[in-house]
């Protein structure tokens, strides 16, 4: 008897239905996996065999063939542990074969039949949403996160003796049950929520925090220099306390990335809040961009929507620091393999912080630097004009001075993240229907329609340019930060102040360094 039952391989952020087909016949007892299975899925054969056997079915003494189709497509996992077992199941006569006819289904088994948690749920049920699916079996521990898009019939099942109890009938009621409670609202995911502390907690710095606002306001990355001490780490771990919530497409999106990379706890709904990305600067290419054997996304996409803070980011391999480039211009990344290409939304906001040299005394008037300029110039190389030319907002940073330190507290991540709430909804509402939401993302095209300049303006743009030597990329990127700032002040039109504002955001760096050899 041959049997059906639908799986899911994941492809990037996407997928692909697989059938599981079982085939049981006379012959000497065996059972054969084909169709490009890996190793984890090959040895699912034995996970799937006990499982059966101490959930209380019989498992067939018999000749087993399961064909997992399309052949050509290399499967990987132990999703398929469920799918497998049920397509058997059915195949054998021990449950309705309605059942392999009409669902999806995912779970990975343990030997005593209990049905485990696996990746990429959102993105399995996407896909077979897109494909006229409407029943989807997984497991109880992702439940929650299934029942986000609040469409078709989610059924979630802890073990495999609850198909044994079910029956036709009591399949057909818990179908029922389970569908009206996919209805309700999934609960708010406290993942990615965790305590940054306070603007209010970054004493002085006033520059700086101007910079945060406007950089948070628009999206922009930026870039934090200054010697060991001065607050860079903390300033910028305090940058998510002013970004406003995600909105429902942005949420899912970061849900789907981050259950794929396996990192979304069980029983977790939607990501509501912007992700918060630190890897240590001695992460791998694929760490950082993504790729590895199982092609996984990496922080570039894990802080999709969301901030990716490079500390000591001079610490980083060059050729990763360069390979940032693409992503930080275009919001994906693709990774190829041969036969094939996987790509993964990559949005998000860079933010950098490093010392002004390999030693991080330059500059300091109390302090000897041992730097030769030649170590001073390898170590900024390192980062790159054409990279640091895709910054907007660079800002130099000095020790605080004592009498700052006891001055009273300014204005909290509460009141700051009201008004970036509100430039951000300008942006959305100027921007709808156009493939972006905020003025860094201002394709070239769109520059002379969104930053228009005043004759006054314009002459304070040209002055910077010829002072600076800016290239075509950074007076495009003035004119984005000057619209920011225009937007945090509720002003339709860019002035010429605001030309100014953007411009000191970005001086330092190239070849104009705020510090100098004494």
């Amino acid at each position: 008897m041959l049997a059906t039952i639908n799986a899911c391989e994941l492809l990037g952020i996407d997928g692909q239905v697989i059938s599981v087909e079982a085939d049981i016949r006379h012959g000497l007892p065996g059972f054969d996996i084909v169709g490009l299975p890996d190793s984890a899925l090959k040895e699912s054969k034995e996970r799937v065999r006990v499982a059966i056997k101490n959930s209380g079915f019989d498992y067939p003494a018999k000749r087993i063939l399961v064909s997992l189709s399309p052949a050509g497509l290399k499967k990987e996992g132990a999703a398929y542990d469920l799918a497998i077992a049920l397509a058997i199941l059915a195949a054998s006569g021990q449950i309705p074969v309605t059942l392999a006819e009409k669902a999806m289904v995912l779970g990975e088994l343990n030997l005593a039949g209990r049905v485990k948690p696996v990746h990429g749920i959102l993105s399995a049920i996407s896909t077979g949403l897109a494909r006229g699916m409407k029943t989807f079996i997984v497991p109880e521990e992702n439940l929650e996160e299934a029942t986000i898009l609040k469409e078709g019939t989610i059924i979630g099942i802890a073990s495999l003796k609850e198909i044994f109890t079910m029956g036709t009938s009591g399949f057909e009621s818990h179908m029922k049950q389970t569908h009206h409670s996919a209805g309700n609202s999934p609960p708010v995911s406290p993942y990615g929520t965790n305590s940054f502390g306070n603007l209010s907690d970054i004493k002085g710095h006033w520059i700086l925090k101007r910079a945060m606002e406007v950089a948070a306001s628009g999206r922009h990355h930026m870039f934090l220099f200054g010697p060991p001490g001065c607050g860079k780490t903390m300033s910028a771990r305090r940058l998510p306390t002013l970004l406003p919530r995600l909105s429902r497409d942005e949420s899912l999106m970061v849900t789907r990335i981050h259950s794929i990379a396996g990192l979304l706890p069980s029983h977790t709904g939607l990501i509501e809040r912007p992700p918060f990305r630190m890897p240590h600067h001695t992460a791998s290419s694929e760490g950082i961009i993504g790729g590895g054997k199982t092609t996984r996304p990496g922080e570039v996409s894990l802080s999709h929507c969301g901030i990716l803070f490079l500390d000591e980011a001079m610490e980083f391999r060059k050729s990763l620091l360069q390979a940032l480039r693409e992503p930080v211009e275009g919001g994906t990344v693709t990774i190829a393999r041969a036969g094939s290409s996987i790509s993964y939304p990559a949005r998000f906001q860079l933010i950098m912080a490093a010392n002004p040299c390999p030693c991080g005394n330059l500059g300091r008037k109390e302090k000897v630097c041992l730097c030769s300029e030649k170590d001073v110039t390898g170590y900024w190389k390192k980062l790159g004009n054409a990279m640091l030319d895709r910054i907007d907002i660079r800002v130099p940073l000095e020790p605080v001075k004592a009498e700052e330190l006891t001055v009273d507290r300014g204005e909290n991540s509460d009141l700051v993240r009201e008004r970036v709430a509100r430039t951000c909804a300008v942006q959305d509402e100027r921007y709808k229907g156009l493939g972006f939401s905020r003025n860094s993302e201002i394709p070239p095209g769109l520059i002379n329609r969104f930053c228009s300049l005043d004759r006054e303006s314009t002459a304070a743009l040209a002055r910077a340019v010829d002072k600076l030597g800016l290239s075509s990329r950074a007076c495009h990127s003035v004119l984005k930060v000057a619209r920011t700032v225009a937007d945090t002040e509720s002003c339709d039109s860019i002035k010429k102040d605001h030309v100014l504002e953007a411009i000191q955001h970005r001086r330092y760096g190239d070849n104009d360094f705020f510090w100098r050899f004494g």
